[in-house]
């Protein structure tokens, strides 16, 4: 019975968890660059000083969507997003690298080229500085070209170039922050095939029907899992008035 009982009891608390992986999805539907997580529930053994006799229910992330979002136009200069396959690098708040999909990027007072979130953007050679500018302009390259203040209409000059990436999706994984990393730490090589659309921003891939049905299905298993531990409880008593009896 109490096999029962501790398989019940683990399934309704792991679901639990399964339920805010789906609430956290389906809270970032319109958080423009977000990657879905996939869940999946599998059983595991209780390894203890003896053989393991128990099972227990266990919810994890095993990986992310890394699907592309829809393209939104916006006409701002400075909105970026990846055209088809790749990344844009960026430098995390623990000084490492990291990649996003796209970016509202902005010039702090210091010059620094920053996202919304306000990481560093990488060029060529680090973290991309902008001279006082009139325009700026972020070509499908990468090349990111600026017109001085008071300087002739005619006259760009290309300051640095984004760093564009395209490792194997296999070894990528989301950080805690939401940033993107290779799994065994290290920066990617650019990649020039890698191409971006100015004046665009890449939606969510979060598809909110599906959030919504599988957020659905999990509470239905929840009341489920609730309803064997309520069960167990019941056959318990019974059994306890059986043996009562003699």
């Amino acid at each position: 019975m109490d096999k029962l009982l501790y398989v019940a009891m683990t399934g309704a608390s792991q679901n639990a968890l399964a339920q805010r992986a789906h609430a956290n999805n389906l809270a970032n539907v319109s958080t423009t660059g977000f990657q879905r997580d996939f869940t999946q529930a599998r059983s595991m053994q209780v390894f203890g000083d003896t053989h393991p006799a128990r099972v227990y229910a266990m919810t994890e992330r095993p990986a992310t969507d890394f699907s592309p979002g829809a393209l939104q136009e916006t006409g701002r200069d400075l909105d970026v997003a990846v055209d088809g396959e790749g990344w844009i690098a960026v430098q995390a708040p623990d000084g490492g690298e990291a990649y996003v999909r796209t970016g509202s990027l902005h010039i702090d007072a210091l010059g620094m080229l920053r996202t919304g979130d306000g990481v560093p953007v990488l060029g060529n050679g680090g973290p991309i500085a902008v001279p006082p500018e009139q325009k700026i302009e972020i070509g499908s390259d990468g090349t990111l070209s600026v017109r001085a203040a008071g300087e002739n209409p005619n006259l760009i000059v290309t300051v640095d170039r984004l760093k564009l990436v395209r490792p194997d999706p296999t070894q990528l994984e989301k950080g805690t922050d939401g940033l993107i990393r290779l799994k065994d730490g290290q920066a990617a090589e650019p990649e020039a095939a890698v191409r971006l659309v100015s004046g665009f921003l890449e939606a969510s891939n979060v598809n909110a029907v599906e959030e919504m049905t599988s957020m659905l299905a999990l509470s239905r298993q929840f009341e489920l899992h609730v309803k064997m531990m309520r069960t167990a409880e019941d056959d318990a008593a019974a059994m306890a008035r059986v043996l009562s009896i003699g």
